[in-house]
C-alpha cells in the first residue's frame, strides 16, 4: 500500500539558485517512511521496546528532474520486500504527476548494542505482512 506525505521546499531546502539540495529528498523520504511506519501503527520506526533499531542499510537513488523553491511535492513510500531482518521501500517525489527523484531504501534491523543484524520485531513483521497481504488481494 502506497503511502503520499505533502511537502514543500522551503528556502533552507534549496542551493542559491534555490534549486533543491540532492540530499535533502533523502530527508524528505526519510519523512515519508517514518509517517508511513505510525500511520501502520508502528510508532517508534527507530528503536523498537526490544532493542531493535532500525537502520538505512542502502539507497539506489535516481534524480530525474529538480524541485525549486515553493514547489509542493508529494513524496511515496511503499514496501515492496518484506524480509525477517530488513524491508525494501520504493520511493518516490512528485511535483504534481511529474517523477522528480526515486529511490529503493532498505531499511534492515539490528541490534541496539552489537549493531549485529537481528529479526524485525514480530509485532513489526505481523503488522507489516498484514499490509503486503492486503496489497496482493488489490
Amino acid at each position: 500500500m502506497e503511502f503520499a506525505l505533502p511537502v514543500r521546499v522551503y528556502i533552507e531546502d534549496t542551493d542559491a539558485g534555490g534549486i533543491v539540495f540532492y540530499v535533502n529528498y533523502l530527508k524528505y523520504m526519510e519523512r515519508a517512511r517514518t509517517e508511513y511506519m505510525r500511520a501502520q501503527g508502528v510508532a517508534k520506526a527507530a528503536l523498537g521496546d526490544d532493542g531493535s533499531l532500525l537502520v538505512v542499510r542502502s539507497v539506489d537513488i535516481r534524480y530525474r528532474q529538480s524541485a525549486r523553491l515553493d514547489d509542493e511535492l508529494q513524496v511515496t513510500a511503499e514496501i515492496i520486500s518484506l524480509r525477517p531482518v530488513a524491508l525494501i521501500f520504493k520511493q518516490c517525489v512528485y511535483r504534481g504527476a511529474q517523477l522528480l527523484c526515486e529511490a529503493d531504501v532498505e531499511i534492515a534491523c539490528v541490534d541496539a548494542d552489537s549493531g549485529r543484524p537481528k529479526r524485525l520485531p514480530a509485532v513489526v513483521r505481523e503488522q507489516l505482512a498484514a499490509l503486503e497481504l492486503a496489497a496482493a488481494d488489490r
